[in-house]
């Protein structure tokens, strides 16, 4: 019967133990919504129904494939009480009595199930051993030993201590792969409508020599551009590239195409890197979140001085009546905080892909006595498509820091707006005229924060052409990329060297364009990986 639109079966009350009635139920497709004819929409796969579970809005931990599977198969592993409540809310398709009568239902039918394991291990025991299997069999099974835990049905929950790592890459790999860009999207859309709300998104500042320069909010590249267009298109690419490895890529070249061993192999890879993910984390949010925003616009805000060129976020010092002190401060905060926490996932990305090229690097290598015939075609294009990937996401990363360092030398030129400042110097290259570059001397912290982005993207891209394009066969596709990121990252460092430095980022930006659409910069026979298809 239907039940909040989702098929409801009332608990059967047969005596099953769990085992039996899970069966029953996931054959039957219980709470599942139903198809737009009415009908069931089929049976419950593991997939699908650790999806379903983690998406119950109070369940804030999810539950792992790999505890669902263990449900599915034909063994003795039960469930706990915890995931007991979420699987009752999906038979019970989130009415509060249904899931009620489901959490009793499957809570006998575990304890059925414990008893009958119970009976089965007794009957197999002497008398001397009786005792203590029978204190083993009242145990629940997550109460077993810690190796079993970590590869049994319960063990396999996510552990109370709090994991980094763990929830960063669910960030990337759980839910819809629009939901990281899309909050980040909106974050910047929210910064932008309050810098509007209170007054600083088209803001003007009188500099001492009489030049009057645009230092609105919506006129920096560094907060409109990178966070509402650049950002979200990196994290976009690294969950495509993400997914890709762990639900494709990675079961194709793996010796036993097994999903759950893969699933495994996958999370020791990412704990691996647990105290990086540490590392990122504190340098993001202390020192280019926290101290930056003290010694950058707090400081200068409450005191004065700082030698920082004037932008929207000091505006209150010399337009009080635009923006007070006190509100400049809030918003600043607030915007600082919103921007470290991206950085920190930016970094995050990063931290994946080089996880990712690593685990391919050590498939392959262990794979070399089969290397050979097919699996090698499969192994070299497998690996062009993640270095396609990883390519898209360093050129992202380079535009990122171009917008820091193009915002941060604008505010110290002699620009009237960013626009102007490079049209000037396109101008200046070719006719000569008023010189457009630094106009007085300022602290710039933001070109050595974009410089550390754009060299870790690099080193990123680095590593997986060394580790992926050794010995492989798509040496000139790798050529074209590499000649592509070499020419985008000198553009970033010469940015405002010297006169007609816009030209050389004008040039490297289209190409950076066209690599983002396509990343193979044209189509070239497949023969040219090894394989005898053509690869796009």
């Amino acid at each position: 019967m239907p039940k909040n639109g989702k098929l409801f079966l009332p608990p059967p009350k047969d005596g099953s133990d769990f085992k039996e009635l899970f069966k029953q139920l996931a054959a039957a497709g219980a709470g599942r919504p139903l198809g737009s004819d009415g009908f069931p929409a089929g049976p419950w796969t593991p997939e699908l129904l650790a999806e379903a579970i983690s998406q119950i809005d109070s369940n804030r931990t999810g539950v792992d494939l790999r505890t669902v599977q263990l449900w599915f198969q034909e063994n003795e592993k039960g469930i706990s009480t915890t995931n007991i409540r979420w699987l009752a809310r999906v038979f019970g398709c989130d009415d509060p009595v249904a899931t009620s009568e489901w959490q009793m239902e499957l809570s006998a039918a575990q304890s059925r199930l414990t008893a009958k394991r119970r009976g089965l291990k007794k009957a197999g025991s002497s008398p001397a051993a009786e005792v203590p299997n029978l204190a083993l069999n009242v145990v629940d099974e997550e109460m077993e030993s810690p190796a079993k835990l970590e590869r049994d049905t319960e063990a396999n929950q996510p552990s109370r201590r709090f994991n980094l790592a763990r929830r960063s890459e669910a960030l990337f790999s759980r839910g819809s792969p629009l939901d990281l860009p899309a909050s980040v999207f909106a974050g910047a859309t929210a910064l932008g409508f309050l810098s509007y709300i209170v007054g600083i998104h088209n803001a003007t500042y009188n500099r001492a020599d009489g030049l009057v320069k645009q230092v609105g909010f919506l006129w920096a590249p560094n907060w409109t551009f990178l966070f509402m267009v650049f950002l979200p298109l990196f994290f976009a690419f690294v969950i495509e590239l993400l997914l890709f490895w762990k639900n494709e890529g990675r079961l194709r070249i793996v010796a036993a195409g097994n999903r759950v061993e893969s699933d495994d192999a996958w999370a020791r890879n990412v704990d691996a890197s647990s105290y990086t993910y540490w590392a990122v984390f504190l340098i993001c949010v202390l020192f280019a979140g926290l101290f930056q925003w003290i010694g950058v616009c707090l400081i200068p805000l409450l005191k004065g001085g700082g030698n920082y060129a004037m932008d929207w976020g000091k505006l209150a010092l010399v337009q009080p009546e635009i923006i007070s002190v006190p509100m400049e401060i809030i918003f600043t905060g607030l915007a600082y905080l919103y921007m470290c926490l991206c950085f920190y996932l930016f970094f995050a990305g990063l931290i994946l892909l080089h996880t990712v090229v690593h685990d391919l690097w050590k498939i392959g290598e262990a794979s070399k006595n089969r290397a050979g015939g097919d699996y090698e075609y499969e192994l070299n294009g497998i690996a062009l498509l993640v270095m396609r990937g990883i390519f898209r996401c360093t050129i992202l990363g380079i535009l990122i820091a171009i917008c820091m360092k193009a915002q941060s030398s604008y505010l110290a030129s002699n620009g009237k707006n960013i626009v102007d400042w490079l049209l000037g110097d396109v101008t200046s290259a070719f006719y000569g005229g008023k010189d457009m570059g630094n106009g007085s001397s300022y602290r710039m912290p933001t070109h050595y924060s974009s410089l550390l982005v754009a060299i870790s993207t690099c080193i990123v891209f680095l590593y997986g052409s060394i580790r992926l394009g050794a010995g492989s066969r798509f040496h000139f596709p790798l050529w074209k990329m590499s000649a592509v990121v070499g020419l985008l990252f000198t553009s970033y460092l010469l940015i405002d060297a010297f006169t007609g430095f816009s030209i050389l980022l004008g040039i490297g930006v289209l190409f950076a364009m066209y690599g983002l659409i396509d990343p193979g910069f044209g189509r070239w026979r497949a023969r040219d990986l090894g394989s005898n298809q053509n690869v796009s």
